[in-house]
């Protein structure tokens, strides 16, 4: 096992906003964005002043309610270098990156602060801590990579006891590989990319890729049940953890790393999504894969969403191939697409500017609809050459049989090569006094375009009657046998602070609504935390419910685990 990380040199977003300090989004390079902007949500960005970052030293920040007392018996566990508790980290530690988070947090609304952040390095120290919390009656709350957008990770601001969060970010080992089970142990707090790195080094992948990739942990993903971009192949975080260690009050609660399980209700699903509830997962034990020698991305248009639901159906269904990732965007995220486009500078960019040009002239003198409604999609294909080829050949069939037609490899690298820069545009749309956010949906075959109607009625219904103008757009992912992923984006320019997030939250529960309404998920991968709870009840039932909440209670009775969280008490 490597050296250990201090806390200060543990992985962390900005304060205020998501990921590094030194990256932003531009626009400037970007010539399609300023006007599609302008154009669908009235916002004239080259007319607002330059904004200026946030900075912690205009606000107010409350003092650590954090007893001395018992702030010497944590740094007696953990040193006194990890147990942090300064105003920047306690700040940073108290929210998630949920839109109602990353707007308070800009506007200093700090009305309750997490009272100190504590970095255990190992499963015992997490054991004495938590035993620490229990005698004191403190409030504990697991953070993994803070990415979460549900408000899985804020305390309650009507909480009086102290609050401790517990970054497991030093525990950051791959501790062991089985070659021939193809399984991993690894210590819960690494991040995505670190995983990777370390597993990659050695031959292997997890494939496990979520849109917060590189700002999540193991962890984290184990504790709200997360999706990658990649489950089509790898399947999803419950699929890929095979094992787990989580230390709860009464000790370590552990799962076999085994195939299958036949020992009556499942400990191990109890576990994954619990949001720290009943305990910290400490180690996760994986499925890992061979790297394939060959990964290509191929990028497909079809003249409308309709067509393409039907191409990608027709893919999941196929028994010929088995693509690392299917997606498809509708009409209106195809043209968010391009406006996001870098202004070619070199010549061969410049050339395949001029061939996208003649191609969209060609599709529209056949009668698509190259500005509203053509939908572009993405395959992912991994394995040996010919069977790359072999699969990319059948799906090019299946794309024609739906109406579509093949771009080529070369959108399709730009597309993996950006998949984790989006992000960063909430943080400058928030600049400009916009609110850009997501939501997201499991759904049927049979009921998927339905759903898509829906939600854009729902969402576009909610703006008219605020006397808002909106802009919203979606894709499909997480293919499965039955159904699919539908991930909703939209973005609007708020009227005042005052009303800000009256406005955001009339807008998001119209069209969350309007999931339940037609039978789907309440969310697919963005966990409950607390801002899917208004909808928990219509998706898992009355009962469903009373024995959520029992497992809490039994468990935690003194509601010290991150209370308030997946259910209220």
């Amino acid at each position: 096992m490597s050296d250990r990380l201090s806390a200060r040199e543990v992985k962390r977003h900005k304060w205020w906003g998501w990921g590094l300090d030194d990256v932003t989004f531009r626009y400037d390079n970007k010539p399609a964005f300023a006007p599609l902007a302008k154009n669908k949500i009235g916002v004239d960005l080259a007319a607002k002043d330059t904004p200026v970052e946030p900075d912690l030293a205009d606000f107010d920040v409350p003092s650590s309610r954090m007893p001395a007392d018992v702030r010497a018996l944590l740094t007696g566990v953990v040193g006194e270098e990890n147990l942090v508790d300064d105003d920047e980290y306690r700040v940073l530690h108290s929210f998630g990156r949920s839109l109602p988070d990353l707007f308070r947090v800009r506007a200093g609304d700090f009305e309750r602060l997490v009272d100190a952040v504590i970095y255990p390095d190992s499963e015992e120290e997490v054991a004495a801590i938590l035993r620490i919390v229990l005698e004191k009656d403190l409030v504990l709350i697991p953070y993994g990579g803070g990415s979460c957008i549900s408000g899985s990770v804020t305390p309650d601001v009507t909480e009086q006891r102290p609050v401790l969060t517990m970054n497991l970010g030093r525990m950051r080992e791959v501790l062991e590989i089985d070659d021939t089970a193809g399984l991993a142990r690894v210590e819960a707090g690494v991040y995505g990319p670190d995983l990777e790195e370390q597993l990659n080094a050695l031959g292997w992948t997890v494939g496990h890729f979520p849109d917060s990739f590189t700002y999540s942990t193991l962890g984290g993903w184990a504790a709200t049940r997360s999706s990658g971009m990649q489950s089509d192949k790898y399947g999803d975080i419950e699929d890929i953890v095979r094992g787990l260690r989580m230390v709860h009050p009464d000790g370590i609660a552990h799962t076999k790393a085994i195939p299958g399980r036949d020992s009556g209700p499942s400990v191990h699903e109890m576990i994954l999504g619990s949001e720290g509830r009943l305990g910290i997962i400490t180690e996760t034990t994986v499925q890992v894969h061979r790297l394939a020698p060959v990964r290509q991305v191929i990028a497909y248009m079809y003249p409308d969403w309709e067509h393409g639901i039907r191409g990608m159906h027709a893919i999941a269904r196929s028994t010929d191939v088995s693509p690392t990732f299917t997606r498809l965007s509708d009409g209106p995220e195809t043209e968010f697409s391009l406006a996001m486009v870098k202004e070619p500078s070199s010549t061969k960019g410049k050339v395949a500017s001029k061939v996208q040009d003649g191609l969209f002239a060609y599709l529209r003198s056949k009668g698509w609809d190259t500005t509203n409604e053509m939908s572009i999609s993405y395959v992912c294909f991994e394995g040996s050459k010919e069977s790359v080829d072999q699969q990319k050949s059948i799906v090019k069939k299946i794309v024609k049989h739906a109406g579509g037609i093949t771009l080529g490899a070369g959108p399709g690298a730009i597309y993996d090569q950006k998949k984790f820069d989006t992000p960063y545009l909430r943080d400058f749309m928030l600049n400009y006094q916009v609110f850009g956010d997501v939501c997201d949906t499991g759904a049927t075959w049979s009921n998927l375009n339905a759903v898509h109607a829906k939600a854009f009625e729902a969402f576009h219904t909610a703006q008219k009657q605020q006397g808002l103008p909106g802009f919203m757009f979606s894709h499909m992912s997480h293919s499965y046998h039955a159904g699919a992923c539908l991930y909703f984006t939209f973005a609007f320019p708020y009227s005042s602070h005052e009303e800000a997030l009256e406005q955001y939250f009339t807008a998001k529960n119209a069209v969350q609504q309007s999931f339940v309404d037609l039978g789907s998920t309440v969310s697919h991968h963005h966990a409950v935390g607390t801002e899917h709870q208004p909808w928990i009840t219509e998706d898992i039932g009355e009962v469903g419910v009373r024995m959520v909440k029992g497992l809490f209670a039994d468990n935690d009775p003194g509601r010290n685990l991150n209370p308030g969280k997946v259910t209220t008490p």
